[in-house]
């Protein structure tokens, strides 16, 4: 079992550790750390051998899984490049948010989604499970060519409702609150998850790896890759339908309380509200599954049933 799962099956069995974990190495800081250090310190979390379930007690060595678990990949042992990091996806994610949020010309609001999905698609894709294998063809050519074609449905389809207002020239309040405020968040909300299901599609049609408890892989699972991908898509939804929902609603009751009475005020005080969810939601909707998933053998496939006697198996989730 890789050393970054190991950590999370012994520091993030609840809720709250995880999110306490997440807070520390979503650290914008560590993205200034050289591969020398990551790999010193993979190489340090190597010799430093514990097992699975066991606490780790060490500063040192709790520094070194903290920059393991926000700089190198679970499955592949490699470094992950600079901008697909997790400490990099707030300071990268909320301008392209802050954009796609203002709902401008459909034109421009189209250049915005097709930005803030092209990031979190390839962010998606560097993060995912790579451990997944097809004889037929290769698994990482389909994934990008799925980003692609989702990233332009999903852009198209976040700019339709402003399109839609636009062009019949809707200007009826009830109308204008619906779209702007009702249906906008929500949608890309649901546009989010679905571009985690797309480009992470070859992990539950041919399946992941999974584990026992002793860190070996027993087989290959669908039934696992299912699971890890919804999830991810959950915690995105919920991540970015938040993002874009409760600005929205605040700044409703802002603009009815006149706390902010210019153009320029209005503007600010949104940038403030997109900021400050997005920065509390982001640990949040990362903890809201184990990034080490456990799955019941009753689950699994046969074959995988015949070869352990294990009752829970364990499997990467991605981000």
């Amino acid at each position: 079992m890789d050393a970054n799962l190991r950590f999370w099956r012994a520091e993030g069995q609840s809720f709250f550790q995880r999110f306490l974990l997440w807070v520390d190495a979503l650290d914008p800081l560590l993205l200034l750390k050289s591969s020398d250090e990551i790999r010193s310190s993979r190489q340090l979390l190597e010799e430093s051998v514990k097992t699975p379930s066991e606490p780790i007690q060490n500063d040192q060595v709790r520094q070194a899984f903290l920059l393991s678990l926000s700089s190198a990949h679970p499955d592949t042992n490699q470094i992950t490049p600079v901008l697909c990091r997790p400490p990099a996806f707030l300071p990268l994610s909320l301008p392209l948010v802050i954009f796609s949020s203002m709902q401008l010309q459909p034109k421009q609001n189209f250049f915005g989604q097709f930005a803030f999905h092209t990031y979190t698609t390839v962010f998606t894709l560097l993060n995912g499970n790579h451990t997944v294998k097809d004889e037929e063809y290769s698994v990482q050519e389909k994934q990008v060519f799925l980003g692609l074609g989702v990233i332009t449905y999903a852009s198209g389809v976040g700019a339709f409702p402003l399109y839609f207002m636009n062009r019949y020239t809707l200007t009826n309040p009830l109308a204008q609150l619906i779209i702007k405020k009702l249906l906008y968040a929500p949608l890309l909300g649901l546009l989010s998850a679905f571009t985690v299901a797309a480009v992470r599609s070859p992990e539950f049609e041919n399946g992941i790896e999974v584990m026992d408890r002793n860190g070996k892989v027993v087989g290959v699972s669908k039934a696992a890759g299912e699971k890890a991908v919804r999830e991810t898509a959950l915690s995105r939804a919920a991540l970015f339908g938040t993002t874009f929902f409760l600005p929205s609603l605040l700044m409703y009751f802002v603009e009815r309380t006149k706390l902010a009475k210019t153009p320029r005020a209005l503007a600010s005080v949104r940038m403030l509200l997109i900021t400050s969810v997005l920065t509390a939601m982001l640990p949040v909707s990362l903890s809201l599954y184990p990034q080490c998933g456990v799955i019941k053998r009753a689950d699994l496939e046969a074959e995988i049933l015949s070869s352990t006697e294990e009752s829970e198996l364990f499997y990467n989730r991605g981000i």
